[in-house]
């Protein structure tokens, strides 16, 4: 492992800036939670960040430590990569899990929705698939400003959305922004996405955490149990397609 990484990584794994130092390492760092400035920061990992057991497993343990002690959740990654969706790989190998799985990831994306904390969503760099779902069901979403892709390439892979993932993407972007990214397969960059509304801002990739913090931080005193509730109001069809329980199926083990 280079010093550059373990001196980032000494610095709370994800905690401070997101800079091109983090491109540059030899291991796999799974989702972990610390704190920076009394705000939550989930990484999401160091490589592609799929949605394998194991990682949404992961993410849901830091969702439970979240809620232990609410506060205002960011999410981010290391490296070029924010999250490219499902594990397909291993799907393909334990096809008896994929309908719980698929079940587990629906459910993450519904807890996350409806997380009764402030959320942002720094994408570090690119987010495809399930892993652009997830920085929708994020209250708001900063874009790395010079690298990385937000696609939703399902329609160019022959597949097509599950009710439930069709019903999140609509229910945080207007029509036109839906249909945009929904049915062209199209790569948006950081300037395009924030043109059309899939993300609300953008930063260099030095200020990309600071700018999700910001975002958020003064946001920390808002009633958890009250922001929830207008959570679930909000979202009740979204929720209802992807997941009857949702925290069920994404509880650490």
């Amino acid at each position: 492992m280079g010093h550059r990484y373990l001196a980032l990584l000494n610095r709370s794994r994800c905690g401070g800036s997101v800079t091109e130092a983090t491109l540059a390492k030899e291991t796999t760092v799974m989702p972990s939670l610390t704190q920076q400035d009394g705000v939550h920061v989930l990484c999401l990992g160091d490589d592609e960040n799929r949605f394998s057991l194991s990682w949404v497993d992961a993410v849901g343990g830091a969702l439970d430590e979240v809620m232990a002690s609410p506060a205002p959740l960011v999410t981010v990654a290391e490296g070029k990569f924010y999250s490219t969706g499902l594990d397909l790989e291993q799907l393909e190998a334990n096809p008896d899990l994929r309908e719980v799985h698929g079940r587990r990831i629906a459910g993450l994306l519904a807890r996350v929705l409806t997380l009764p904390v402030p959320t942002v969503a720094a994408i570090n760099g690119h987010a495809f698939g399930a892993g652009a779902m997830f920085a929708l069901a994020h209250d708001w979403r900063v874009m790395r400003s010079h690298r990385g892709y937000f696609c939703l390439p399902e329609v160019d892979l022959g597949v097509a959305f599950s009710p439930g993932m069709a019903a999140l993407i609509q229910a945080k972007l207007t029509p036109a922004a839906a249909v945009a990214a929904m049915t062209t397969g199209h790569r948006f960059t950081a300037p395009e996405a924030l043109g059309i509304g899939l993300v609300d801002d953008t930063a260099a990739v030095d200020d990309l955490l600071g700018t999700a913090i910001d975002r958020v931080a003064l946001l920390a005193g808002k009633d958890h149990q009250a922001l929830g509730t207008i959570k679930a109001m909000m979202f009740a069809p979204a929720v209802a397609r992807l997941a009857p329980a949702p925290e069920s199926w994404v509880s650490a083990s």
